[in-house]
């Protein structure tokens, strides 16, 4: 494949997961020049490692491993401890949700910047209807692990909603 077809089929790649590497990057996202910041980051680790995608795993998986990881990388590089900012309208027109649910997802996201950095990306996958072995494969950690951990982040989300 030359250079020309592997950047067209990179950019339709992009487009099928840009709402994956959207929603990966507003949980870690401290406003919205950050989120810019942290999605470009992800475009450009995707595309460094795209020629080397086997499709071993889903495709899915592979965007949301790279994403997380590059989040995270970005966050330790920075040094500084993430702010809590709430969840802004571009995330409202991202989901295309009801105004009844907006709300409510917008409570949520608050709630979810409040947690850990591992708990928001189990949390997010849980979200994404991600099977405990994708989670664990995503994320580094054992399946029955994931499974405690996002019991106990349930637990803690609940607590926060009661407040």
């Amino acid at each position: 494949m030359d250079k020309q077809d592997s950047e067209k089929q990179f950019a339709l790649f992009i487009e099928e997961y840009r709402q994956v590497i959207y929603k990966v990057c507003s949980v870690y996202a401290s406003d919205k020049d950050n989120l810019g910041d942290l999605y470009q980051e992800v475009v450009i680790n995707l595309w460094k490692a795209f020629p080397r995608f086997r499709n071993e795993c889903k495709a899915s998986t592979w965007v949301y491993r790279i994403g997380l990881n590059t989040c995270l990388s970005f966050m330790r590089k920075s040094k500084s401890k993430p702010v809590i900012v709430p969840i802004t309208v571009d995330l409202e027109n991202c989901f295309e949700e009801e105004e009844g649910k907006t709300h409510l997802l917008k409570e949520l996201y608050r709630m979810i910047n409040r947690l850990g950095k591992l708990e928001r990306a189990l949390i997010l996958l849980w979200l994404e209807e991600r099977s405990y072995q994708e989670i664990a494969e995503i994320t580094g950690i054992s399946k029955q692990n994931a499974a405690v951990k996002l019991s106990r982040i349930k637990e803690k989300l609940k607590g926060m909603s009661n407040r």
